[in-house]
């Protein structure tokens, strides 16, 4: 049964105060586009009064069109070779310490866009030095040269979603796989096993208790060091419909059952999404791999 209703722990606080409208300002001003935005993300009004953003490179339309997402679909023509130095320039200007950076998947591209992900991982370096890179990736359609790009480009995180279980994926996602998913993290931990990978799972969409479990060990088999688990939401009626509200003590539960299984750190609530709390992830899964 679908459900209309939200219940009340996850209303979503509206903080729109000096730092929100300062961010929304810069991003227009460089022609910058984010996930926090694109996607409709409900963290959005926290994450960009503490000055924190997940920017989306590589255009704002998707060449995929998964049932769950609110990003734009449909043929790219963009493909601005001066974004990496934008990038840079907003991450310079925020003073961020963890810059996250995600793009549409762009299969019409020879690599996918990794080219483009590896110039904007140096290009935040060169002019911040200090701050710790994250990069939300496709999965390149199974292109692990393209995977080998962004990996010698050293990303502090490495993250690629799962999003969903093994039987809901042809229903949730378009054109990936689960079994790509999880070869992509194995092989992106083959190619540098220091860095840190991560990925996550929404709940809500008809899955069973024990199917996250299972998903949970695949991805703990291939590796993964960060497991992030949120609550499904639908952003418009044509999207996949929310099977269940999980209650947050059932998250708690998960979080407990992500450590168990290994994970160094997961971050699992009902507004989880991949890069809330970035920062502090990347903290956590660093303190747990030195007291390894």
């Amino acid at each position: 049964m679908a459900m209309d209703r939200k219940p009340e722990w996850l209303k979503i606080k509206l903080l729109t105060g000096e730092n929100y409208h300062e961010l929304k300002k810069m991003m227009r001003s460089k022609t910058l586009h984010t996930v926090c935005e694109e996607a409709r993300c409900p963290n959005i009004y926290e994450c960009w009064s503490n000055r924190t953003a997940t920017f989306m490179i590589l255009g704002d339309i998707c060449t995929r069109a998964c049932r769950f997402c609110a990003v734009k679909t449909g043929l790219p023509t963009e493909l601005d070779l001066a974004e990496p130095e934008r990038v840079a320039e907003a991450v310079e200007q925020m003073g961020l310490r963890h810059a996250v950076v995600t793009s549409v998947a762009r299969d019409d591209l020879k690599d996918g866009g990794a080219s483009i992900f590896a110039e904007t991982i140096r290009a935040i370096r060169r002019r911040n030095p200090f701050t710790t890179v994250e990069v939300l990736i496709p999965d390149f359609q199974g292109n692990w040269d393209a995977l080998k790009i962004v990996m010698d480009a050293r990303p502090d995180i490495l993250n690629h979603n799962i999003e969903t279980v093994r039987r809901l994926t042809d229903r949730v996602r378009a054109k990936a796989t689960y079994d790509r998913s999880l070869e992509l993290l194995r092989r992106a931990k083959e190619m540098q096993p220091d860095i840190p990978t991560k990925s996550g799972i929404m709940v809500g969409v008809g899955e069973t208790w024990e199917e996250i479990l299972e998903t949970m060990d695949d991805l703990r088999a291939a590796g993964v060091d960060i497991l992030t688990i949120g609550q499904y939401l639908q952003p418009t009626k044509q999207h996949l419909k929310i099977e269940r509200y999980y209650h947050p003590d059932e998250f708690a539960k998960l979080k407990e059952e992500g450590l168990k299984r290994g994970f160094k750190h997961v971050e699992s609530g009902p507004l989880v999404r991949s890069s809330y709390h970035a920062h502090e992830q990347a903290e956590s899964a660093k303190t747990a791999q030195a007291h390894a």
